[in-house]
C-alpha cells in the first residue's frame, strides 16, 4: 500500500466516514496566508521543484540546516537541483517531524507520485515535476482550481497600493482574492531608522504627510478605509504578546514626536505606544465590521548573525515563553469596554497558554455573533497533528468546537493546500476516535454538519468576505 493512501491518518471507520462524505468535499477557504498578490495576478508558472517547494520555505530550511546541509544549498546560490538534491537527501531524516507527511502529501495530490523521495527517487522525481509544472493545471490559477479554494486573503502592507489586487478584480480568476490590513510596521518607534523611511511611504499613499501622532491616524484610518474598498475583512498583528493599555494619546504622540527626530523608544515606551495603537486599530476594525487576527508568542530573529546575513522569516525564530494572558486580558477588556471590540481571532504559538486562551476568548462572547472571540487553529511549530489535537481539545473542553472558524495556510506557498486536507483528516480522525469510545453519538446527521461547517461553513459565516458564497 502506498504511504499516502485514501485513509491516511483516519485510523478507524468513523474517522473515515467522516472524512469521506463530510469533510473531503468541502471548498476552501484561506482567509490567512502570505501568498504573493504579484504571482496571483500574474498567474506565475514554476519551473521546476525548487522554485514552488523550496524557494521561501524556512519550514525546510531548518530541516536541511539541522541535517547538516550548508547555506548554500538552503538560501545560497548553489543551482536549483543541487538544492532540491539537499532537499532529497534530507527528507529520509524527517521521520517523526511533519514536513514528512506534508512532502509526501504534496508530491501525491499536485503530482501524483506515491514513491517516497530519497536521494535515489530524486532524479526521476524531478524529471517528473518539472514537465508537469509546465501545464496550465499547475500555474498559480489552475493550482487554485485544483484544491478548489473558494476565496483567499494575502497579508498586505497598509502602504501597498493593492495594483495587484484591482488587477486581479478586473480578470477574475474563479478563486476571490482579498487583501488583509497588516499594520505591524506603525508600531516601530524602537527602530526610527526603519521606521521613518516607512511613515514617509504611508504619508505619500494617504495623501497625508505623516509629521504628527494625529497625522499617523488619520493616514491609517485612510488606509483601513481603502482595503475596506478593496474588498478587506480582515487585520492581522503579530506581536509577542497583546500590549498594555494604561497609556494614553498624548504619550504616544511624545513617543512618535521623538521617533520622527530620530531618537528610539525604549522597550517600555515601544509597548505603551503599541497599546494606544492598537486600540485605535480595535475601534477602526470594530466601527466597519472587520475581523482582527493576533498572532500571539512568537520570539523571533533569536540567531542575530543569521538574521543580520540573511533577514526576517528565514528559520531563526521560535516559541516565546511571555507571560500572555494578563495582558491579552487586559486588552480585550479595554476593547470592550468602549464598545471597540471586534470579531476576533486569536493564535496561540505556546502550547502551554492554550486552556487559558481558550477560556480568555469565552470571557467576551456578547451573544452577537456565534464564536465572536476565537480560539484560531494551531500556528506555526503548531500547525502538526499532535499540536492541532491538542488545540482543538482545549478548545472542545472550554468552548465549543462546533463553533470553530478551522484551518488556514499561513504560507507563502502554492504547495501547501493540502495543509487543509491534513488539518481535516485529523479533525476527522479525533471525532471518530471519540465516535468509536462511545464519548460522542454515532450519528451522521448529528456530527456530519459539524465537521462540514467547520471545513468551510464557519469561516464563510464568521468572516462575511465579499462574494464568498
Amino acid at each position: 500500500m502506498a504511504f499516502i493512501h485514501e485513509n491516511f491518518l483516519l485510523a478507524g471507520q468513523a474517522a473515515r466516514r467522516l472524512y469521506h462524505a463530510f469533510a473531503e468535499p468541502e471548498p476552501i477557504l484561506d482567509y490567512h496566508n502570505h501568498l504573493s498578490p504579484k504571482e496571483l495576478a500574474e498567474n506565475r508558472r514554476f519551473r521546476n521543484l525548487t522554485e514552488i517547494w523550496l524557494e521561501g520555505d524556512h519550514y525546510k530550511w531548518r530541516a536541511m540546516r539541522a541535517n547538516g546541509v550548508p547555506e548554500e544549498l538552503c538560501t545560497g546560490g548553489a543551482g536549483p537541483y543541487q538544492k532540491f538534491l539537499a532537499w532529497a537527501r534530507t527528507v529520509p531524516y524527517t521521520l517523526r517531524n511533519p514536513l514528512y507527511h506534508w512532502t509526501h502529501l504534496e508530491l501525491k495530490r499536485y503530482f501524483g507520485i506515491e514513491e517516497l523521495l530519497d536521494e535515489t527517487t530524486a532524479p526521476a522525481i524531478w524529471a517528473r515535476t518539472t514537465e508537469m509544472l509546465a501545464t496550465d493545471e499547475l500555474s498559480v490559477h489552475g493550482i487554485l482550481r485544483k484544491f478548489h479554494v473558494k476565496a483567499l486573503c494575502t497579508t498586505d502592507d497598509p502602504i501597498d497600493d493593492l495594483r495587484y489586487h484591482a488587477q486581479i478584480a478586473k480578470n477574475p480568476m474563479g478563486t476571490i482574492v482579498l487583501p488583509a490590513f497588516r499594520p505591524d510596521k506603525a508600531l516601530n518607534v524602537h527602530a526610527p531608522e526603519l521606521y521613518n523611511p516607512w511613515l514617509d511611504a504611508l504619508g505619500e499613499a494617504a495623501g497625508i504627510p505623516v509629521r504628527s501622532f494625529q497625522n499617523l491616524l488619520d493616514a491609517l484610518g485612510k488606509r483601513h478605509d481603502y482595503f475596506h474598498a478593496m474588498g478587506s475583512r480582515l487585520s492581522d498583528h503579530g506581536l509577542n504578546c497583546a500590549p498594555p493599555v494604561h497609556g494614553s494619546e498624548s504619550d504616544a504622540a511624545r513617543i512618535f514626536e521623538r521617533a520622527r527626530n530620530g531618537q528610539a523608544a525604549s522597550g517600555a515606551e515601544q509597548q505603551l505606544f503599541a497599546g494606544v495603537l492598537m486600540r485605535y486599530f480595535g475601534r477602526l476594525d470594530a466601527g466597519k465590521g472587520w475581523t482582527k487576527q493576533l498572532h500571539l508568542g512568537a520570539r523571533r530573529g533569536n540567531n542575530t548573525r543569521m538574521l543580520a546575513q540573511l533577514g526576517p522569516d528565514t528559520g531563526f525564530d521560535s516559541i516565546g515563553d511571555y507571560p500572555q494572558i494578563d495582558a491579552l486580558g487586559n486588552f480585550l477588556n479595554a476593547l470592550d469596554a468602549d464598545g471597540s471590540l471586534p470579531r476576533m481571532i486569536l493564535y496561540n504559538l505556546n502550547p502551554s497558554d492554550n486552556y487559558a486562551m481558550a477560556t480568555m476568548a469565552g470571557n467576551f462572547m456578547d451573544g452577537s455573533i456565534a464564536g465572536k472571540i476565537q480560539f484560531g487553529s494551531g500556528w506555526w511549530f503548531l500547525d502538526q497533528k499532535e499540536a492541532m489535537e491538542w488545540q482543538m481539545n482545549a478548545l472542545s473542553n472550554c468552548g465549543l468546537l462546533s463553533r470553530f472558524a478551522g484551518m488556514l495556510t499561513d504560507s507563502r506557498s502554492f504547495m501547501s493546500y493540502p495543509r487543509h486536507e491534513y488539518f481535516r483528516r485529523t479533525l476527522c480522525n479525533l471525532i471518530g476516535n471519540d465516535i468509536e469510545a462511545g464519548l460522542i453519538p454515532d450519528s451522521d446527521a448529528l456530527v456530519g454538519p459539524m465537521i462540514r461547517n467547520i471545513c468551510f461553513a464557519n469561516a464563510k459565516n464568521f468572516l462575511g468576505l465579499p462574494g464568498v458564497e
